[in-house]
């Protein structure tokens, strides 16, 4: 097992023939960021709490490190930092007060502590609140609070369970940006999210499951790589004129034409960036003066979708 995050078969049943998690096999591979993607209900968390020991597994094996975690659950998170579903803290204490007091129940020195605290709070962007009591923090902050505890002990891997989840939108920019910073860094991440938009920003690979189920695993880029379909947003300075649009859905890799508004468009397209310049061509030939052209949403949703319903 030199993996750091290896799982065989994991299965977990609920009673009246509920299964969570079907038999799930995953190789997290040393130093990635693998988004472990799926709608609300598909097992996501079911999975992290039996790779952190949080539930029993029905069946198959979760290993960290190279170790059984049902097994020997002390040794194999020793080395695991982790974020599961909604952190939290004693209101009373400051972030310093905090860490160190998590620090002792793991058994950290001291001077360890201090030094550790200083780093994490400096990756977490939470440095000038080091001595502000918790209470007073937004979601947001908290959950930052809650990051750098995960990382204090210096673990090689962090689990992280939807970490932007609830968090209002400058929550979520400020969670992501430490996201963005732990993926420079030496972790092995792996974080559950049904934000594909998120996923595709930060990770280095994607796992997609539905009800239990793997779906597709791969690096980000070589997912994106299978995706023929785009959804392309196009804004007008004039008005869309019906002839021009008629001519446009016989444009080759045109799929489909949605209408929004008279100076707004989407274009369901098959084509890489070459047919894409040549589509914009087409528009400016057909007389639309065009002041925005791009892709809408986010590419993995296409594939995403297009899995989900291969599988049912």
């Amino acid at each position: 097992m030199d993996e750091p995050i290896v799982l065989q078969g994991l299965t977990k049943d609920y009673g009246k023939g509920f299964r969570a998690v079907d038999s799930l096999d995953l190789v997290v591979r040393s130093n990635s960021f693998v988004g472990f993607l799926g709608p609300n209900g598909a097992g996501k968390t079911t999975t992290i709490k039996m790779l952190t020991n949080l539930l029993t597994v029905t069946a198959g094996k979760a290993y960290l490190n190279g170790v059984d975690v049902a097994a020997d659950a002390k040794r194999a998170l020793g080395g695991v930092g982790a974020v599961v579903e909604t952190p939290e803290f004693y209101q009373f204490l400051t972030p310093n007060e905090t860490l160190e007091y998590l620090g002792e129940l793991r058994g950290m020195a001291k001077p360890e502590i201090r030094r550790r605290s200083k780093e994490v709070l400096e990756t977490v962007k939470m440095t000038d609140w080091a001595t502000t009591r918790i209470g007073k923090f937004s979601k947001g902050m908290k959950q930052r609070v809650a990051l750098a505890q995960a990382l204090l002990h210096e673990p090689s891997i962090v689990i992280l369970d939807e970490p932007t989840s609830g968090l209002d939108p400058r929550g979520m920019v400020e969670v992501r940006d430490v996201l963005k910073e732990l993926k420079k860094q030496k972790y092995t991440v792996f974080m559950s999210s049904h934000l594909l938009n998120e996923v595709q920003e930060v990770c280095t690979d994607v796992a997609m499951i539905d009800h239990g189920r793997l779906l597709a695993y791969d690096s980000v880029g070589a997912l994106l790589s299978k995706i023929d379909s785009k959804k392309l947003e196009v804004r007008i300075a004039n008005r869309v004129m019906p002839e021009a649009m008629d001519q446009l859905r016989r444009h080759e890799g045109v799929q489909m034409l949605n209408i929004v508004n008279e100076r707004q468009f989407f274009i369901d397209f098959i084509g890489d960036e070459e047919r894409q310049a040549q589509l914009l061509l087409r528009l400016q030939e057909l007389g639309y003066r065009v002041v925005s052209f791009r892709e809408s949403g986010v590419a993995l949703e296409n594939l995403y979708m297009s899995l989900i319903k291969s599988s049912r």
